[in-house]
């Protein structure tokens, strides 16, 4: 079964960095495009789009985060990694890996459960 692990996470002061990575266990036979999403809070929950990456090496970045936070990845470690500078209040939130991956059920997209980023002021 192909499973997306995350990890890092937790609370932090305003200012401060942290970086997630997320690794894909099980077998896969490649990856197009993956990334982080961070679960909006309050009424109007959504997922906003924090960065992606894709496998030639281009990256996407939410308007919010562009010039802060750097995603990478390592394709031969099954890895993504998620750098994050002069974090904000704003940026807290629950962050979850997602990836385009192809399994034994074919091309489709999998999820990681989610690690919660707390900033505080």
């Amino acid at each position: 079964q192909v499973q997306l692990v995350e990890s890092g996470g937790g609370l932090v002061q305003a200012g401060a960095s942290m970086s997630l990575s997320c690794t894909v266990s099980g077998v896969i036979y490649g990856t197009r495009d993956m990334g982080w999403y961070r679960k909006t809070s309050g009424p109007g929950t959504q997922l906003e789009l924090v960065a992606t990456i894709y496998q030639i090496g281009t990256a996407n970045y939410g308007p919010r985060f562009e010039g802060r936070f750097t995603v990478s990845r390592d394709s031969a470690k099954k890895t993504v990694t998620l750098q994050m500078n002069n974090l904000k209040p704003e940026d807290t939130g629950v962050y979850y890996c997602a990836g385009t991956l192809n399994t034994d059920r074919g091309w489709s997209t999998h999820w990681g459960p989610g690690t919660q980023v707390t900033v505080s002021s």
